[in-house]
């Protein structure tokens, strides 16, 4: 079963699609996408912190937007917190479906929800001191096509 979750602990992307699937038939397709810190720029670490009850709220509501707009069997959402280094896993998404379609869909809907406009803070640290990550308009255009 599919969980939304805001997390400091690792998370294994084969348990998690295995949730989506388990005691199921009517599955057809699982469509996953498991984000990684980049090690790019001189990147030392990442924190990321969150409102957390205001976060699983949004992110639940993204959840049921994308259940309304693609017949969707099951969804998973997890996001990590805290700090973070280059090679560490930070979130994961897995849509379960009937059809690879709806799944892809969802998924790349969900994260460009995440990446754009999910109530998440990231401070990144580097040799040369630390700041706060601002949006990308490129992301801001991915997410646009969803409107």
């Amino acid at each position: 079963m599919g969980a939304i979750r805001i997390q400091l602990e690792d998370f294994d992307p084969g348990v998690e699609i295995a949730a989506l699937t388990q005691g199921r038939t009517d599955v057809g397709a699982v469509a996953s996408f498991v984000g990684i810190v980049r090690g790019d720029d001189a990147l030392e670490a990442m924190t990321l912190e969150a409102y957390e009850s205001f976060a699983l709220r949004e992110i639940t509501a993204h959840v049921a937007e994308a259940k309304l707009r693609w017949p969707l069997l099951d969804v998973s959402v997890i996001h990590r917190a805290g700090r973070l280094t280059p090679g560490a896993r930070i979130v994961f998404v897995g849509v379960a479906s009937m059809h690879r379609g709806d799944s892809f869909r969802a998924a790349e809907f969900l994260m460009d929800y995440l990446k754009t406009r999910a109530p998440f803070w990231k401070l990144e640290e580097k040799s040369s001191g630390a700041n706060w990550v601002e949006p990308r308009g490129t992301d801001d255009e991915a997410a646009q096509r969803w409107k």
